[in-house]
């Protein structure tokens, strides 16, 4: 049957069918842009003066690939720049605030003692002027501190939402060195998922370039975190690098950390094949933040035919076996209705979080490997118990580490 015969065969299916995703969609967008409502398109980093001295301060160095913004504090825009630009600021966190919140200004240019305001912005003088400011903040830290956070946010964010996130997210994790937000073109539009896919794929090299200046930097070590679509230009990027290449950053990567991939679980595995198949093993297994409840990738999950999204993947074991930690973050209840920043709620629990993985580098040697495990084992039901029902899946390894956690973690 030719597909035109068929689809005239079927006028009373497809039309319900049609009827049927467009309610899903509508449904969850109207949540979504309720969650979003708050989020100011154009002056949202209004300079603040008003003191408030027990207010603490964000100080985010900013490599972006969006067109500068005329607007009074506004900087960049969602629209698309073929090089990357460069930018600071400093972003205050108010007395008040929750761990997971942005603390938005209900009036610009907002309150410090109870909302989140800008101190202080500006753009860079180019690439040597970024890589000039971020050596000079580095060697004002102390030896064995001089570390690098670099964040890449996701699908549907304005430049101010991506700077205020990535400002609460280092401060709850009380980070001690230098974040740098990586923000690309985003239009901030709920309608504009496609644009926003191919403006990450447009930032592939941009995001190389960044990488590659944070390994020749002062920096000892660096902490990558994506979120969303962001994880999908993080896996393209290292996959359109040269073996030597991705060798040399793992000189100093010290974790990268996939915070609700928007990556088709296919793509993923091809992503991960491609790299496996021309570098040694990584010394330390990257870890994935899910949640099966998340609605964002749920909705994106339809948009792509029907594949799951690797953030909202239902085999945690295959995750593992694919080479990750898995932190599953299903149970835990989020501070927003689309259940897919629950990432950001996790800073009072980070540093039980990272040393208990810093135990679990699979390694192939593992000296008192019997003792070892049986202590990751330990801590990590401690901290499933102490952090609101975060399970944690262990990938094997060499070491024959599976089934780290077949007991029940309640």
């Amino acid at each position: 049957m030719s597909l035109q015969r068929f689809l005239l065969s079927n006028n009373n299916i497809l039309p319900f069918f049609h009827r049927v995703l467009q309610c899903v969609t509508i449904v969850f967008l109207c949540s979504l842009a309720a969650a979003c409502g708050s989020r100011p398109e154009s002056g949202a980093l209004t300079i603040n003066h008003t003191p408030a001295p027990e207010a603490a301060v964000q100080d985010i160095l900013i490599v972006s690939t969006r067109k500068r913004d005329n607007r009074p504090g506004t900087y960049f825009n969602g629209e698309r720049v073929q090089t990357a630009d460069f930018a600071q600021a400093s972003i205050s966190i108010p007395p008040t605030h929750k761990d997971g919140a942005i603390e938005w200004p209900a009036r610009l240019p907002g309150n410090p003692q109870t909302e989140f305001v800008t101190r202080a912005a500006g753009y860079l003088a180019g690439r040597s002027g970024m890589q000039n400011e971020l050596d000079k903040r580095l060697m004002a830290l102390p030896p064995g501190k001089r570390s690098v956070f670099l964040f890449i946010h996701g699908y549907n964010t304005l430049f101010a939402e991506g700077l205020y996130r990535f400002a609460q997210i280092s401060h709850d994790a009380q980070y001690g060195g230098v974040p740098v937000l990586f923000t690309w073109a985003s239009r901030g539009q709920i309608a504009d998922y496609v644009y926003d896919l191919n403006s990450a794929m447009t930032a592939r090299s941009a995001l190389q370039q960044t990488m590659e200046d944070l390994m020749a930097s002062k920096a000892e070590r660096v902490l990558i975190v994506a979120h969303s679509m962001g994880n999908l230009l993080l896996m393209e990027t290292a996959r359109q690098m040269s073996s030597a290449q991705r060798a040399r950053l793992e000189t100093k990567i010290d974790q990268v950390v996939l915070a609700s991939p928007d990556i088709d679980i296919d793509v993923f595995k091809e992503q991960l094949r491609a790299m496996k198949d021309t570098d040694a093993p990584r010394n330390k297994p990257f870890i994935i933040i899910t949640a099966r409840d998340d609605r964002a990738l749920q909705l994106s999950k339809v948009i792509a035919g029907g594949k799951q999204r690797v953030g909202a993947y239902e085999d945690q074991e295959e995750l593992a076996q694919l080479g990750a930690i898995v932190v599953d973050l299903t149970e835990l209840k989020s501070l927003d209705s689309t259940n897919h920043t629950k990432f950001t709620q996790v800073g009072t629990i980070s540093p039980q979080l990272d040393a208990v993985l810093r135990q679990s580098h699979l390694r192939t040697q593992l000296p008192n490997k019997g003792s070892r495990l049986g202590q990751v084992r330990q801590d990590l039901k401690t901290l499933v118990s102490d952090a609101a029902k975060i399970a944690v899946t262990i990938p094997s390894s060499a070491t024959d580490v599976a089934g780290l956690l077949t007991e029940d973690n309640n």
